[in-house]
């Protein structure tokens, strides 16, 4: 059985999905983190999260397939024990957060991240492999509370200067590792469940279109006007949600 979304959440929700599939295709790659602060506007933040997870693993097969090869697997091996250990500390939190506090904290990774995008150019130092398990550590929290890993993985990846395609493979590899890591806790905290599992089958061909687009995208549009907006639309929703969750 279907959620009972109003039109409006329903219309927002397919938008989000799309973003995150675009981005799963390999164009503006910021946009994954803007879907469930999106939705969280509309629904509660962990029924955005479950219903959402499911789309995830879909759109990474598709995108897996079309990158497979051009990541950086010693990249890949290094973060592993972060995102266990990420999902870990997010699982055994996950019930210390009320509703507000988890859009309060979607409302900060918004807000944290348009400032990492806007000060990204800054990290242009080589950086040490040794912080791959703290940025992977914190990728896999976030991407577990929020499917929010982009920032903190990109604040370790950008400086080490990957070709583009190799970089943006290794993050489509990384955020498959992390998306298998957390459907065990997902399914296991009741996250997601036969409800949102059906929304989330109804939207599969939304994740499919989504992915399409990114991959034929990436190629051919500036990304840097759509940085500007993702930047733009990240602070705004942040700060709304921050609003949200300090409101009386």
């Amino acid at each position: 059985m279907l959620p009972n979304y109003s039109i409006i959440a329903w219309l927002l929700i397919g938008f989000s999905v799309y973003l995150t599939g675009i981005s799963k295709g390999g164009f503006a790659g910021g946009f994954g983190t803007l879907s469930v602060p999106l939705m969280a506007l509309v629904i509660s933040p962990t029924q955005a999260a479950g219903l959402l997870l499911p789309l995830l693993l879909v759109m990474d097969v598709l995108a897996v397939k079309a990158w497979w090869g051009k990541h950086d697997m010693a990249e890949v091996w290094r973060f592993l024990p972060g995102l266990f250990v990420g999902v870990a500390v997010g699982t055994l939190l996950f019930g210390s957060l009320s509703e507000q506090g988890v859009r309060l904290v979607l409302g900060a990774i918004s807000v944290v991240f348009a400032a990492y995008m806007l000060l990204k150019p800054l990290a242009a130092k080589p950086i040490s492999t040794h912080w791959a398990l703290p940025a992977a550590s914190v990728c896999g929290f976030t991407s577990f509370v929020a499917h929010a890993g982009a920032p903190p993985l990109n604040l370790y990846l950008l400086p080490r200067k990957l070709p583009k395609e190799t970089f943006i493979a290794t993050c489509v590899v990384t955020f498959t590792a992390v998306n298998v890591i957390k459907l065990g806790p997902y399914l296991w905290l009741g996250e997601i469940n036969m409800t949102s599992a059906w929304a989330s089958l109804l939207l599969v061909p939304v994740a499919w279109v989504g992915v399409r687009s990114g991959l034929w995208l990436q190629s051919r549009v500036n990304e840097q006007w759509f940085y500007r907006l993702v930047i733009l639309a990240m602070f705004l929703v942040g700060v709304n949600l921050i609003w949200q969750a300090l409101a009386p």
